[in-house]
């Protein structure tokens, strides 16, 4: 497991492979997001390339929990049906070794204020052999990860 201390600096260049974090999914969704063009941006960038996307049920279930809260069942029920249907997209679901690798990252990283879901990314990334996010979340660099960034 990385250290809690090392702080990469954001990726450029070509990754083999996304893990996309809630916030970003979120940001391309929301025009209103402080991030909505630099998502928009990252997506596109990432779809030119053909870079295999990888994220979680459970950010699957963060994207509809808030959508459902602030834009309505219809928004939210799109979403999970353009998710769905994304080739490039690659839903893992939790596993029992997933949780307990995600205790571990919780542990680990007690000091600092990692949620679950978060804790459980880190452990499917590592898992899937995946170092990159795209995420606007400086938890994954925390945990020893690369935050992607076109250009």
């Amino acid at each position: 497991m990385p250290s809690a201390r090392r702080r990469p600096k954001p990726v450029r260049g070509e990754p083999a492979s996304l893990f996309v974090d809630s916030g970003a999914w979120i940001a391309l969704a929301s025009a209103r997001d402080a991030h909505h063009a630099e998502a928009d941006s990252l997506f596109r960038t990432a779809a030119t390339l053909r870079l295999p996307l990888l994220t979680t049920n459970l950010v699957v279930a963060d994207i509809h929990r808030l959508l459902l809260h602030r834009a309505g069942i219809g928004v939210a029920t799109r979403a999970l049906e353009r998710l769905e249907g994304s080739p490039r997209l690659t839903v893992a679901f939790v596993r029992p070794e997933d949780h307990r690798a995600a205790r571990r990252w919780l542990a680990r990283l007690e000091d600092h204020p990692i949620s679950y879901t978060d804790a459980v990314s880190f452990a499917v990334m590592t898992a899937r052999r995946c170092r990159t996010a795209l995420s606007f979340d400086r938890h994954f660099e925390i945990a020893g990860f690369e935050l992607w960034r076109s250009g």
